[in-house]
């Protein structure tokens, strides 16, 4: 006899994504001498953010992982704390509650339901473009206002919406006349929009996107992703 890896047994599409939550807490922090199904409720932080860059980096297939800022991002989101620091959240653990059962507060859904709706857009539409290092994607509305307000008009970065699951937004400057600055959001783009139109179009298409955050024209920074537009003949 031997013991199998994790198996989840669903009988409905609508539980994939819960089991696939399972799935990935039992293989990530059980012990391998473990009574069968034993699992600990709690685990450190700083582990969680190994096991979701281990599953980001594997799902999207790309060499560049999770950064230090993106950690910070998730243990904001994941605690519901905004006034901790960096340092503070690598002495916390998180529980399995607070992965997959407790409601963000605000949203309609689970921390980890959010991060794997990232997972299939980023793995779909976007792995290209997350391997070039164009997208900040894991960081907050706030922080974004904070970064982008002093910078000149038609400055832009990249961001995973915060309201959808599996949504990516581009977050622009607009100074007015007066010289005072605004941070907008488009409306996310979805895997299907971006099926429709690839982000780099899309970006092309986009007149008040100038420079991508901190400085890099834009073209310089998307000519690779951009397709040879067609003539109307063709």
């Amino acid at each position: 006899q031997v013991l199998s890896l994790p198996i989840v047994v669903i009988v409905h599409g609508n539980q994939d994504n819960n089991a696939k939550a399972t799935v990935l807490w039992d293989n990530a922090f059980s012990e391998i001498d473990r009574v069968p199904f034993v699992v600990a409720e709690r685990v450190p932080w700083e582990k969680m953010c190994d096991t979701l860059n281990l599953k980001f980096m594997a799902e999207v297939q790309t060499t560049k992982g999770l950064l230090k800022e993106h950690y910070f991002f998730l243990a904001q989101k994941i605690f519901n704390d905004h006034s901790a620091s960096l340092e503070d959240f690598q002495s916390r653990s998180v529980s399995w509650a607070q992965f997959n059962k407790e409601i963000l507060p605000g949203r309609g859904f689970t921390f980890w339901q959010w991060f794997d709706g990232v997972l299939d857009l980023t793995k779909r539409c976007l792995k290209s473009y997350w391997s070039d290092r164009l997208i900040i994607g894991f960081i907050s509305k706030q922080y974004v206002c904070k970064l982008l307000s002093t910078e000149p008009d038609g400055t832009f970065l990249l961001r995973f919406s915060d309201s959808e699951i599996g949504g990516v937004t581009i977050a622009h400057v607009i100074r007015g006349k007066d010289g005072s600055s605004q941070v907008e959001n488009i409306q996310p783009f979805s895997a299907k929009d971006l099926s429709i139109r690839s982000l780099g179009d899309r970006i092309r298409d986009l007149g008040q996107l100038r420079n991508l955050y901190p400085n890099i024209p834009k073209d310089q920074a998307f000519g690779s992703h951009y397709n040879k537009e067609q003539t109307g003949k063709d």
